[in-house]
């Protein structure tokens, strides 16, 4: 089979690529060894939310009598919860699915024999060019491997069949800190342990000071500037390990085909171009910032570079949101404090208590707050960071008010509905 672009990976770089690619005229193979949809379908951002979410709903009934509505003894079914996050997966596979009309999905183990040729199975297929887009994988630590029954990765535990009674997380990132979060609501002894001097290393100080101390209250045991190394693990029925993860390439052999790589990670240029000629990389065996919508975001851009590669694109957008759903959720985007002090920028910073608003209120969840970062000449906003209810949708406001250097009196002159937890944001600016 003859194609213009052959995507490895069928993850949300390799399938918004595999889309975009169709939308501008090119006749396109998606290759995945593994179930469509890569990581974040099927070992990340999918099952954990729609388990998270389970959750929620448990948390939220335990606490209905504060609604006036009686709910005594509610119960965990945690099959039913399973089941359900299984449900989702596969209803969500099928849309992607019916979404590659038009491409040929090829669902198989990718070896490249050349910058134009593949074997998938027993299947040649010649290409123009060949956009690779594999992912990641959970890290390991040396002398705590993977065994998948008492020390297991963030792939192993979305699958348990019962909850576990006590579970050790060694690494307190935003992994780390969603499952913490997650089986604490179940009942679960949650300890975690971080070798960084804070929970969520490399985010705002003060969000994460405040999560240490909502988990604390929750009775999840934080031991922030810990080796695990000296945990005992038989203390605990399980221990994750989430120090990370790493670029998954596979078995491609890329060094025969002069694709480069760097402790791992494939190296590309601005545009997203390899040192080989005609093969581009996206997503996160590409890239530092492994978040499923920036790999969709470098994907699109690849597709683009590849069409018209006499006129090619950056893909240098770094207003990237990031969210976490722990309980409660935690979001950020742009600048931080520390960020301006490296640039040398006068910023001022802008803070809202969401015990001030209505809508938490309402909602009981006033635990938190609102940041919002502007440059002090300007006052274009340069960054929020959020610890509260709804953080992760209320991002969006905040990403687009970055990206399109908004200034504060721009906000303060937009009408936000009210009442609503978006309306913290033009609260949070007065």
């Amino acid at each position: 089979m003859n194609y213009d672009l052959a995507v490895i990976g069928a993850g949300w770089a390799g399938f918004n690529a595999a889309i975009r690619a169709k939308e501008l005229g090119l006749k396109v193979c998606l290759i995945e060894k593994g179930p469509i949809g890569g990581t974040c379908l099927n070992r990340g951002c999918i099952p954990t939310k729609a388990l998270i979410q389970s959750t929620k709903v448990y948390s939220l009934t335990k606490k209905s009598n504060l609604f006036g509505v009686d709910a005594p003894n509610p119960q965990i079914n945690f099959i039913k919860i399973q089941e359900r996050k299984e449900k989702i997966i596969q209803q969500l596979r099928l849309g992607m699915q019916f979404m590659l009309k038009g491409i040929d999905f090829l669902n198989g183990e990718a070896q490249i024999l050349s910058p134009e040729e593949l074997k998938v199975a027993e299947q040649i297929i010649k290409t123009k060019f060949i956009l690779i887009a594999t992912g990641s994988k959970p890290m390991e630590i040396a002398g705590l491997k993977f065994d998948g029954q008492k020390i297991i990765s963030s792939d192993d535990i979305l699958n348990l069949k019962e909850i576990p009674k006590s579970l050790l997380i060694i690494g307190g990132g935003v992994i780390g800190c969603e499952f913490a979060s997650l089986f604490s609501i179940l009942g679960t002894q949650v300890s975690i342990v971080e070798l960084m001097p804070q929970l969520l290393p490399g985010t705002d100080k003060e969000v994460a000071k405040k999560l240490e101390a909502i988990f604390k209250k929750k009775a999840i045991k934080v031991n922030t500037n810990t080796d695990a190394k000296s945990v005992d693990l038989n203390n605990y029925d399980l221990v994750l390990v989430c120090i990370g993860r790493t670029p998954d390439i596979g078995n491609l052999d890329l060094d025969k085909i002069g694709v480069k790589l760097e402790k791992g990670r494939i190296i590309v240029d601005e545009y997203l171009r390899t040192d080989a000629p005609n093969i581009y990389a996206a997503g996160d065996c590409a890239t530092k910032t492994m978040l499923a919508h920036f790999a969709a975001y470098q994907g699109r851009i690849a597709a683009e570079n590849i069409t018209n590669p006499d006129n090619p694109r950056k893909a240098d957008n770094q207003n990237i949101p990031n969210c976490i759903f722990t309980d409660p959720e935690i979001a950020s985007v742009g600048f931080s404090e520390e960020n301006a002090v490296e640039k040398s920028i006068a910023i001022k910073i802008n803070k809202f208590d969401f015990l001030g608003s209505g809508m938490a209120r309402i909602l009981e969840e006033t635990e938190g707050f609102m940041k919002i970062i502007s440059d002090t000449k300007t006052n274009v906003i340069l960054g929020a960071f959020i610890i509260g209810p709804r953080a992760t949708e209320l991002i969006g406001i905040l990403t687009l008010a970055v990206s399109s250097r908004l200034t504060i009196s721009q906000i303060q002159e937009t009408i936000f509905a009210h009442p609503t937890l978006s309306e913290s944001i033009s609260d949070a600016l007065k």
